[in-house]
């Protein structure tokens, strides 16, 4: 009888190969994420701008006195509305980042809160 011996280097692996159809698969499954954000970002992104309305508002123009706010100019403009109302929507109209407004700044009032009205 005959021994026969074998030694095992251990399992060997075979390299991992992508074919060319699963590069696509892979590349359209890690691109899918990227287009959706964009996507909505595209679809939400004329939110952002300005109200619809804007383009229709008439308005006066008033030019801010040393000392005086948003909120003095409601009391002085529109004595009769909610001032947070008008200081609202003359931020929202004049793209203002906050309520802050500066000596000399000229900014458009609704002409539905001029006095006369």
């Amino acid at each position: 009888m005959s021994t026969i011996s074998s030694t095992s280097a251990g399992t060997v692996r075979p390299r991992l190969r992508i074919t060319r159809r699963g590069r696509v698969v892979l590349t359209t499954v890690s691109a899918l994420p990227v287009l959706l954000v964009v996507a909505l970002a595209a679809l939400n992104g004329g939110q952002a701008a300005a109200g619809e309305h804007a383009a229709h508002v008439h308005f006066t123009t008033v030019t801010i006195q040393p000392g005086e706010s948003l909120w003095q100019l409601a009391q002085d403009e529109a004595p009769n509305v909610d001032p947070r109302d008008f200081v609202q929507d003359v931020v929202d109209l004049n793209n203002l980042p906050s309520a802050a407004v500066q000596a000399g700044e000229k900014l458009a009032i609704p002409t539905q809160y001029t006095t006369g009205s």
